[in-house]
């Protein structure tokens, strides 16, 4: 179903008000001048067959013009293949498929499929990637987590009053202090990954193949725009979060932490939407070359009219890579757990452990493995996302099919 007025199919439709759907009835002199000549234009009976039949067509006569028509008296459609038969698909030729989704609006389940076909497709170049940035990403994270981040904080089970509510504070920066060098670490992971895999989607929807030095030829010139994108983006939902639970800050006590909560939320959402609005300025960045705001209205336009459609895409995605990443990194965190043994003795105990190297480098390996598998995923359901609504709103899909070379939609004179 064509959602935009933007959409727009293979051929010309007609004009408004140039056809309603039902023929002009002719004047009776149009009848009589069409019944004079209906006899001597009609074909013989003995050749003429209806469409499908495979009969060979007549051969034009001499004076008769006329399109040359190809097996059974139908010629070819952009998109179909030779001998094709219309009945099979309700009168409308199948879209053409050079890479790995076809070139026409895309379901749900053909996103999450042409993301894995491309890492199928170019899974040297896919894994190769992903792998050695994700081992990096977790040396970075380990090292931080054992040189920089301070010992987490203790906590007494027997605390009461305002000593709990110091303490809960205390565990909270504690948590957020971890989680930061994870968080930037992570965006720098992300960064490189999509910039890279951005440029081997865009190829596969094509068919065309690529290698990873043709991909980081080709991204390289665009990293530092990615770079202040995601810098804004990120600085724009720390305001935002900022802005919400300050006032709760400020005033403290009970009221106070009712209203960092209530402000919190309001941030929650507000960041929520702007996020869903922006999704798809990355691949508009390194597909389109342009500037950083420029790939944020770009997003915005995209996006508008389909919030709730990419968003809940986007989080189905979020959702499977989540699961998928507990799969892979629970065994390990499992096996983590009875090598250092004192790390599991500690949760039991409820107090905070201390994780030794050993946790960290088999629970690392396990993380390095899930985020192999879910880097390339996220990277193809957002650009694929970016195709489909331009494909939806600006008929894109007729651009890709003539940059791929399909036949029947190469421009005249080409």
């Amino acid at each position: 179903m064509n959602d935009s007025p933007g959409w727009a199919s293979p051929g010309s439709a007609p004009s408004d008000g140039e056809n309603s759907g039902t023929p002009p009835t002719p004047e009776p002199s149009d009848r009589a001048r069409a019944s004079s000549k209906w006899s001597q234009d009609q074909p013989p009976a003995a050749q003429w067959s209806p469409p499908g039949a495979g009969l060979t067509p007549p051969a034009p006569q001499p004076g008769r013009g006329g399109p040359q028509h190809g097996p059974g008296g139908w010629g070819q459609v952009p998109g179909q293949p030779p001998g094709g038969n219309w009945n099979q698909n309700y009168g409308r030729p199948p879209a053409a498929k050079p890479g790995v989704i076809p070139l026409r609006p895309l379901g749900v389940g053909e996103i999450l499929d042409g993301a894995v076909s491309t890492t199928r497709a170019h899974w040297r170049t896919v894994l190769g990637l992903t792998l050695a940035v994700a081992v990096i990403s977790q040396i970075a994270q380990i090292l931080a987590v054992r040189f920089i981040l301070p010992p987490p904080a203790s906590i007494d089970p027997n605390a009461t009053g305002a000593e709990a509510v110091n303490q809960a504070f205390d565990a909270l920066q504690s948590s957020l202090l971890d989680f930061t060098p994870s968080l930037i670490i992570g965006q720098f992971a992300t960064l490189f990954t999509t910039a890279v895999l951005t440029i081997v989607v865009s190829r596969s929807v094509l068919g065309r193949p690529v290698s990873l030095g043709d991909a980081w030829t080709e991204a390289r010139p665009r990293l530092l725009s990615l770079f202040g994108l995601l810098a804004l983006l990120f600085g724009m939902f720390c305001a935002i979060f900022a802005v919400g639970i300050l006032p709760g800050v400020l005033l403290g006590g009970g009221g106070g932490a009712s209203l960092v909560v209530l402000g919190g939320l309001a941030a929650s959402v507000v960041t929520l939407w702007l996020y869903v609005r922006f999704s798809l300025a990355s691949p508009a960045l390194m597909l389109e070359r342009q500037s950083i705001v420029q790939s944020m209205r770009r997003s915005a336009k995209l996006v508008n009219g389909s919030w709730w459609r990419i968003f809940g895409i986007s989080l189905l995605t979020s959702i499977l890579m989540a699961i998928v990443s507990m799969i892979i990194m629970i065994p390990f965190a499992a096996i983590a757990m009875a090598v250092d043994s004192s790390d599991f003795h500690g949760i039991l105990s409820g107090t905070t452990p201390e994780f030794g190297w050993s946790y960290l480098i088999i629970s690392g390996i396990g993380a390095v493995i899930g985020s192999a598998i879910t880097y390339p995923i996220a990277a193809g359901v957002s650009v694929l996302l970016y195709i489909d609504q331009r494909i939806r709103r600006e008929a894109l899909d007729l651009e890709l099919a003539r940059a791929a070379g399909v036949p029947g939609y190469q421009t005249p004179g080409s």
